[in-house]
């Protein structure tokens, strides 16, 4: 089996996180990762926006999730403590950015396993990056004039292991 399909095998998504920050070579593997993934007609509109985990926009987005769901005292924030979360941005006006978003986080994510850290791709900040405060988080994450939140990925040393998930290819597959 090649490295890569192993690598996909084994990944799986880390809710728990050493507080050991990534290195600048870890860092710029996942960032070519990301920029190597395809988009549609080549248009390469990914913007990826990088932030220290104990950013204080992570945490004004954290209270925005959690005030939009009427959550509090949540015993981890979204992103489970990473030391890096990586926020991936399209351009609103083109129809395949969300897809763009998801191959290229997934290429991180896959790297990340391949360096043998844990990621988290996340979407639950969606509706709170998406939603009243879209134009202020646009500009605090330094998004690209007329680009939007797509994705999310929170990545650093394991702290936890957890076996990937089990599948059913009979239901999840049709041969035709």
């Amino acid at each position: 089996m090649s490295e890569v399909l192993k690598t996909i095998e084994k990944r799986s998504s880390t809710r728990g996180y050493t507080a050991e920050k990534l290195t600048k070579e870890e860092m710029e593997c996942l960032l070519r990762a990301g920029l190597q993934a395809p988009t549609a007609a080549n248009r390469q509109e990914i913007h990826i926006t990088v932030l220290d985990g104990d950013h204080p926009l992570l945490a004004e987005l954290e209270a925005e999730k959690n005030a939009q769901r009427g959550l509090s005292d949540l015993p981890h924030n979204f992103y489970y403590e990473a030391p890096t979360v990586m926020i991936l941005s399209g351009d609103a006006g083109f129809g395949w950015s969300a897809l763009d978003a998801g191959i290229a986080v997934e290429n991180i994510a896959l790297a990340a396993e391949g360096l043998g850290l844990g990621s988290l791709i996340i979407g639950c900040v969606k509706d709170a990056m998406l939603g009243e405060k879209k134009e202020y988080f646009a500009k605090a994450f330094r998004f690209p004039e007329g680009y939007e939140y797509e994705i999310a990925i929170a990545l650093g040393h394991k702290a936890v292991e957890k076996t990937p998930h089990e599948y059913d290819m009979e239901k999840n597959v049709s041969f035709l």
